[in-house]
């Protein structure tokens, strides 16, 4: 199973992606990222490694609890 299917992670990949997105539109404003722009980026793609590595520890986890022993 893909983790990047799972909703959590597919809600903050398209916010990153938007707020990028913007970010590049945004002709009015200097070319480039602030320093407190780049930290909110930095924190979002942590959270997103955050999630994957929960549903894959959680996925793992479930798939160990499965298997029958004697």
């Amino acid at each position: 199973m893909n983790p990047m299917n799972d909703p959590f992670v597919a809600y903050v990949w398209s916010s990153v992606q938007a707020r990028i997105e913007r970010l590049r539109d945004d002709t009015e404003r200097s070319r480039g990222a602030s320093a407190i722009e780049w930290a909110i980026i930095t924190g979002l793609l942590a959270m997103i490694a955050l999630g994957v590595g929960v549903v894959i520890y959680r996925k793992v986890r479930s798939a160990a609890n499965d298997i029958k022993t004697k």
